[in-house]
């Protein structure tokens, strides 16, 4: 027998597993309310509210505070500044998602870099010290962190050695996570940008998810206590279109191909999406034959939990109830979702895509 193989300490594994597992409860997902000040600027500025530290501080509290999130959301993606921000009557926003049974999570990763002599792709920053900054966040009331790598899909791209970078990146910085008692959840996105077809999409993605995977077993990684923030499979926004059937079918055969059965859960990202689409879109995964699914499938969604949330922000931003109204719409059509009950809505508005070109935050 190998005498180099690690043993995973009993206590932390059973910490890691618990709370994977409450992280995937059926009907909810995760909030990513995880935009750095800079991309809320820029959401805040779509609809005519002035991005202050107040109003950030405002937003958030209303959408953690919402009557009935608890039924919906298990976690909480947050940016730092959240993590240790209150609320305006001085109550830490980890203690307002603690009242409701939501873990607080936090995004690591630093943002994107260039991925030198590669084809104009990107690599992720942050692995220097993120130990250090785990042991913090921990202690700050965070359970679970994200990690966000790109990939694109074009001529020639993703590379192998963007894939291998990627795949690399994301395993190094589960381990970091898991040593310090944190939940990670990886997300290697393939960008919707490009006019390819679904199948390529389709090919491209079982090729990072069989590379990520390969890592994470090569860095000891505990899948029972890890998860995944994949891109559903779905053509490029400027690629032949297809139903909302043909996207749950592509993706989930493109992670029964690829993702190990011991993994805790896949919480989807929307991608651009429509509000609509990326809930139909889960539904229709969740109706599927649940006997060849083993893991969870559930969201784990920004923009599509939070348009039509900002919409009334700013139609009013002194209407709280308003604003929690608006977003626990979503929250429980994306709970439906989970559950494959989501039939739709009928709000057009929520059909607006929400794409950005080459999304950054």
């Amino acid at each position: 027998m190998c005498k180099d193989i690690p043993k995973i300490d009993q206590a932390l594994a059973k910490d890691l597993i618990e709370n994977a597992t409450k992280l995937t409860a059926p009907g909810k997902g995760l909030l990513a309310a995880d935009e750095s000040t800079g991309t809320i600027k820029k959401r805040f500025e779509s609809v005519s509210i002035e991005n202050t530290e107040e109003n950030r501080a405002y937003y958030r509290s209303a959408l953690f505070t919402a009557d009935g999130i608890e039924n919906c959301i298990s976690g909480a993606i947050l940016y730092e500044e959240t993590l240790y921000q209150k609320d305006a009557s001085g109550t830490p926003m980890v203690d307002l998602l603690k009242k409701k049974d939501i873990l607080p999570g936090i995004k690591v990763d630093m943002g994107l870099a260039p991925l030198f002599l590669s084809n104009d792709e990107q690599m992720t920053q942050g692995l220097d010290g993120l130990g250090k900054r785990c042991a913090a966040y921990y202690k700050a009331g965070a359970r679970f962190t994200k990690w966000r790598c790109v990939l694109k899909i074009g001529k020639d791209i993703p590379s192998p050695l963007s894939i291998d970078v990627t795949a690399t990146t994301l395993a190094q910085y589960a381990a970091i996570c898991q040593e310090n008692r944190l939940v990670p959840i990886v997300e290697p996105e393939i960008m919707a940008d490009g006019d390819h077809d679904i199948h390529r999409c389709a090919h491209e993605t079982e090729r990072v998810l069989a590379a990520v995977f390969k890592a994470l077993n090569d860095h000891h990684v505990l899948l029972e206590g890890c998860l995944l923030k994949p891109n559903m499979v779905t053509p490029g926004t400027d690629g032949p279109k297809v139903n909302n059937g043909e996207i749950a079918y592509m993706t989930v055969r493109t992670l029964q191909r690829t993702v190990p059965p011991a993994l805790a859960g896949v919480m989807f990202l929307s991608g651009g999406q429509s509000e609509e689409d990326a809930s139909l879109n889960l539904s229709a995964m969740n109706k599927m034959d649940k006997t060849r699914i083993p893991y969870a499938l559930t969201f784990s969604y920004g923009r599509a939990l939070q348009a039509s949330a900002l919409k009334a922000l700013g139609a009013n931003k002194e209407d709280k109830a308003g604003v929690q109204k608006a977003f626990m719409v979503r929250a429980k059509a994306n709970s439906d979702a989970q559950l494959g009950k989501f039939e739709g809505s009928g709000d057009a508005a929520a059909k607006e895509s929400l794409f950005v070109k080459n999304y950054i935050y």
